[in-house]
């Protein structure tokens, strides 16, 4: 039996300007476009900076973690956001890696194959890159409630 190729999430307004998605197994993240109480909630284009980076740092820690514990594993991900004749957009984005790993053999192996565990994610593995590199078109429909 082949697993199902689709992939969903179901995003509901809570409040103006605040949402909740969930996902098919219940899992669930608030967002808004406006700031939450704290004024930490996340934006959409922050959700999708954090897609890229989170996509990005699974394939890496998979391929390095089976050598090595880190002693220190974070993604950076920036871009601009502009306005231009083509809309509104992020444009220059920049996928950053700081990992460490402790001396150890392991650890030598988890070093040497870093920078090809981060080049095959960019350029094979991270779907959510990879989505924004290649193109997808996206549909837009309305249904009746």
């Amino acid at each position: 039996m082949s697993e199902s190729t689709e992939r969903s999430v179901v995003v509901e307004r809570t409040s103006s300007g605040q949402f909740v998605a969930t996902n098919a197994r219940g899992g669930s993240i608030s967002f808004g476009t406006v700031p939450d109480g704290q004024g930490t909630g996340f934006t959409p284009v922050e959700l999708f900076l954090a897609a890229i980076g989170g996509c990005t740092a699974a394939d890496v820690d998979v391929a390095t973690g089976r050598h090595a514990e880190p002693a220190e594993f974070s993604v950076a991900v920036t871009g601009d956001k502009i306005s231009d004749d083509l809309g509104n957009r992020m444009t220059n984005l920049m996928v950053t890696f700081t990992v460490a790993f402790p001396d150890g053999e392991g650890a030598d192996r988890a070093r040497a194959i870093l920078p090809r565990a981060v080049k095959t994610s960019h350029d094979r593995l991270c779907t959510v890159s990879r989505t924004v590199e290649i193109g997808t078109p996206v549909s837009v429909t309305i249904r009746d409630a």
